[in-house]
């Protein structure tokens, strides 16, 4: 497969739509009862097109995980305010990654029971969700926000709430409007992490002020 950067704008629009047409049927079907067919057919091209891409239905997956963890992480990444204290940061990245893991409740659903299949999907998404978490937890203890604890297992604690307050929303077994459910978790995450109540009000009065137009 020859790398997006040497392919036409219409050969990117082209493999996107596959992955697409993959995740829908995916999600509908399975992994494994989804056919390279059925893919092609769903996307209205010929079957040759696939191979020109991916090497097969695994490499396919493999991209599309990855293409929907980066994406995660743009949205987190976009939810950021460089100017903005850890603890802020921490609140609005949390929230927008239980808002995101919401809106594609399908796929990580499908990540769940295919996890055993594709650990190394799994396994690079999470690590880069913990460093991203770790560079934060580490600037907070630096200016006193974030209390001096093993910074390692203090972002394991926000990547594991997220991930588990998510999972249990997208089961059902939480039911919440999500707003009000990737509110609690970001201030969990704060009460958790934060180095005394001054560090949590100041944190909390600052996202409740809403963002300029």
């Amino acid at each position: 497969m020859e790398p997006d950067r040497r392919l036409t704008a219409q050969g990117i629009e082209r493999k996107q739509q596959l992955l697409d047409c993959a995740a829908e049927l995916f999600a509908e079907r399975g992994y494994a009862e989804t056919r390279v067919i059925d893919i092609v057919r769903a996307a209205g091209v010929a079957k040759g097109l696939f191979y020109w891409y991916f090497e097969n239905k695994e490499a396919l997956f493999k991209e599309l995980a990855g293409s929907i963890r980066l994406n995660l992480r743009r949205e987190q990444g976009a939810a950021l305010d460089p100017k903005a204290t850890p603890l802020v940061n921490l609140y609005r990245g949390t929230e927008s990654s239980v808002r995101f893991m919401a809106e594609h409740a399908p796929f990580f659903s499908l990540l769940e029971v295919e996890g055993r299949n594709f650990t190394d999907v799994m396994r690079q998404g999470t690590q880069q969700h913990i460093q991203d978490m770790v560079r934060l937890v580490k600037a907070g203890q630096a200016n006193g926000t974030i209390r001096e604890e093993n910074s390692m297992l203090l972002a394991l604690g926000v990547v594991g709430s997220v991930g588990h307050y998510s999972h249990f929303h997208r089961s059902g077994r939480i039911d919440l409007p999500l707003p009000e459910l990737a509110a609690y978790v970001a201030r969990y995450v704060v009460h958790s992490l934060a180095a005394d109540e001054q560090s949590v009000n100041e944190a909390l009065r600052i996202v409740a002020v809403p963002a300029p137009a």
